[in-house]
């Protein structure tokens, strides 16, 4: 019976660092506070809703009424109901949010106001201001701006311009200084596009020295045929070059995650885990199963069990498919499941490799969630981390047999995997083989004959197998060049 534990992985978050230990001391101390500050506010206000306050704004020209304008807020799905309001100029804003959704979210002004993460079914009241212009909101958690999540109040009754500007200004004043991000809100914020350089292939090369590598070498089977797991989600720092960091959430500490190795036929025990600060989830394209128990989203300490038959072989993609889905795999949230082919022959290496991209946020952030939904991303990496094999190789001996596994995660771009000096002899890809020990299968094609590259859109996967004559560094390449240097680039070396 296999049994997965969390490996050690990148560093969390600031403010998740301490231990067990100390983390129950500290929440035996906030039970305590908790409890007396509860019970001084029931004496001051029962049955109060929590109300956040906006921070001062920028001095402005527009007198208050002394008039508040209330407004009730729902949140359906990436939308905020309504989605544009309007408030005579000069009154104070208070909205009441309230989160009929299945995932958090937070609204978020250009003034600096913010209301935090609302639980799914959690409401929340939120005094914006005195309105002296049109202002802007949105959802800052990664993605939800770029799926629509945006509010707009239009003010009315005089003279917007100076006012506008002033609102406009004051973000700058209270951490908000990029579309899509939010000062206060660390990792949920999606840098602009722009807010920080993207590194060099040298400085790439140079990170990928200083890390051990994702281990690549896929294992022989053995007998087990029930499979159990624990898969971990966390969010947390990594390097991505000297003096550049990005935010990923993983599946046990990795990204990739775990490996999932077996036959048609054996049966995969999931227990998802959500150690995170917003809702993640799971979905095993390896299952048969409908989507709406096994791969709901969950909330920050809930946990769930997936169990699925692999009834098909294939080289089959796992991966968050909490909305939007495109952001929670640029972040890190994905893997693979091979279920190999019946009556397989044995090889004398093989390798897994799954391609993926990164959109560089600003430093310290969750990916650019612009960047993703434009699809052209700042490097590409096999299992993870850009150059990793070009530092630290895969080897192979001369004559040996050699079967690469490969599956693209995207979440945007294609891969032509391609093996410098090679011809691939063997081509499967996505249930069928293309060529077989050299023999065309599709029952014309007369003598010997091979294949360059393994063409892969987004979520799909295959194997290639070939043998090496001579001795020699083979470079491992998504043949798309432009990719290939940005780090889809790698070394096996012959011996």
């Amino acid at each position: 019976m296999s049994q997965n534990n969390p490996p050690s992985g990148p560093r969390p978050l600031p403010g998740q660092e301490s231990s067990v230990e100390s983390r129950a001391g500290l929440v035996v101390i906030g039970i305590v506070v908790v409890v007396i500050v509860g019970i001084a506010a029931l004496l001051i206000r029962s049955n109060a809703v929590p109300t956040t306050s906006a921070p001062p704004v920028a001095p402005t020209s527009v007198t208050p009424t002394g008039n508040i304008t209330e407004i009730a807020i729902d949140i359906q799905g990436m939308a905020f109901i309504p989605s544009q309001i309007e408030v005579p100029i000069g009154d104070e804003l208070r909205l009441t949010v309230t989160n009929s959704g299945d995932q958090r979210h937070d609204l978020v002004f250009a003034n600096g106001a913010e209301l935090e993460a609302l639980a799914p079914g959690a409401v929340g009241v939120l005094d914006v201001g005195v309105i002296s212009g049109d202002l802007e909101g949105w959802c800052s958690i990664p993605g939800h701006r770029q799926m629509g999540m945006t509010f707009t109040v239009q003010a009315v009754g005089g003279d917007t311009g100076d006012g506008a500007q002033a609102q406009d200004d004051s973000a700058q004043t209270n951490g908000d200084s990029s579309p899509g991000g939010h000062g206060a809100h660390g990792s949920h914020s999606a840098g602009a596009s722009g807010s920080t350089g993207v590194p060099t292939m040298n400085e790439l090369l140079d990170q990928a020295a200083q890390q051990d590598p994702y281990p690549a070498e896929l294992s022989a089977l053995g007998d087990e045929r029930e499979h159990h797991y624990t898969f971990t989600v966390t969010e947390s720092i990594e390097d991505l070059a000297d003096g550049l960091t990005r935010t990923v959430w993983t599946y046990n500490g990795t990204s990739p995650g775990p490996v999932l190795h077996g036959r048609v036929g054996d049966t995969f025990h999931i227990t998802l885990v959500n150690d995170g600060t917003m809702g993640h989830s799971i979905d095993f394209h390896a299952g048969e199963l409908a989507p709406d128990g096994p791969m709901r989203t969950i909330e920050p300490g809930e946990s769930l069990e997936y169990v699925f038959t692999a009834n098909r072989s294939g080289v089959w993609m796992y991966h968050c498919s909490t909305m939007p889905m495109s952001s929670h795999i640029a972040n890190g949230m994905f893997g693979v499941v091979i279920i190999e082919p019946d009556d397989l022959e044995p090889v004398d290496r093989q390798y897994a490799l799954v391609q993926s991209e990164i959109y560089a946020g600003a430093d310290g952030q969750a990916a650019d969630a612009d960047k993703v939904a434009a699809g052209i991303p700042d490097v590409m990496t096999f299992n993870g981390r850009a150059f990793q094999y070009d530092v630290h190789p895969l080897s192979a001996q001369v004559g040996e047999r050699v079967r690469i596994w490969v599956l693209n995660a995207g979440p945007n771009v294609s891969s032509s995997f391609h093996v410098v000096g090679t011809q691939f002899d063997t081509v499967w890809r996505e249930g069928s083989y293309s060529v077989w020990h050299g023999k065309s299968l599709d029952g014309r094609t007369k003598g010997v004959t091979g294949a360059q590259t393994l063409p892969l859109q987004a979520a799909e996967g295959g194997f290639v197998e070939f043998t090496t004559f001579e001795p020699g560094h083979y470079p491992f390449v998504n043949h798309r060049m432009n990719l290939a240097e940005k780090g889809a680039h790698g070394i096996l070396k012959v011996e």
